[in-house]
């Protein structure tokens, strides 16, 4: 699973996600299909659909993007517990070229499914660049069978569940570079990590997602020449998902 950017992080997620303990099957039963049309960050040009089918806590995501960075990696995830929709260019409000990571959350909430193609798809893989989707062509075909944490389940009963991909690159250069910096780590360039297209899960109004395998998750891991982007701010992002983690559930306990 990890390379050079595998995250000591073991620890952040048993603090973060206690709820990973329960057994996955007595947290919810039935199936359910949510649905999202990806729509433009960063006057990027990325479109595409998603689409999610739980049964249980079995997650089956198939993702359709275009408009990306070819050869490069893309990060992608679940994000939850805030207001279960996607920021505007209008809230970037710091006066840089971008609206940031950090600029977004009070839409769409911490990382709580980080939608890698192999392995650890908890939020400690939020920027696991080796096991991200490598653009094809400009465009990304995901499809992958994996568990949830029953708080990322609840998050999508509650409608507060969003897709988010991020990572592209502004000035055509044909890499992620530029003077920007990222808000997750000054070392990084604000094109590695910056989101590009978001979509709400909303319920699903005909059919449910296609059936895929445990490891089906598509897309090349090359693009190497972007993964140290990815890589040292790795530790920012995972712990900024944590604290979101925590304040999400504390808001569902004064809430029950």
């Amino acid at each position: 699973m990890r390379k050079a950017f595998a995250l000591p992080t073991v620890a952040i997620a048993a603090a973060a996600f206690p709820l990973m303990a329960m057994s996955t099957a007595s947290a919810h039963e039935g199936s359910s299909s949510y649905q999202a049309s990806l729509g433009t960050l960063n006057k990027s040009g990325v479109t595409g659909t998603g689409m999610v089918t739980l049964d249980g806590n079995t997650a089956t995501v198939v993702i359709e993007a275009k408009g990306l960075l070819a050869g490069a990696p893309h990060a992608q995830h679940f994000h939850i517990g805030a207001q279960g929709t996607c920021p505007t260019d209008a809230d970037n409000k710091d006066g840089d070229a971008f609206l940031s990571t950090s600029e977004g959350t009070a839409a769409y909430g911490a990382i709580g499914t980080s939608l890698t193609t192999t392995g650890d798809t908890s939020p400690d893989s939020g920027l696991a660049v080796d096991r991200f989707p490598t653009a094809e062509g400009g465009s990304i075909s995901y499809n992958r069978t994996f568990e949830v944490t029953p708080d990322v389940h609840a998050a999508f009963e509650a409608g507060t569940a969003v897709l988010v991909l991020h990572g592209f690159d502004q000035n055509g250069s044909g890499t992620y570079d530029g003077d920007v910096k990222s808000d997750l780590d000054p070392k990084l360039p604000m094109e590695a990590t910056a989101p590009v297209a978001c979509g709400a899960l909303d319920t699903a109004q005909m059919g449910t997602a296609p059936k895929g395998g445990a490891e089906t998750g598509a897309g090349s891991t090359a693009g190497t020449e972007n993964q140290a982007a990815f890589g040292i701010g790795a530790v920012a992002l995972t712990g900024a998902a944590a604290a979101g983690a925590v304040a999400y559930r504390r808001r569902q306990a004064e809430q029950a």
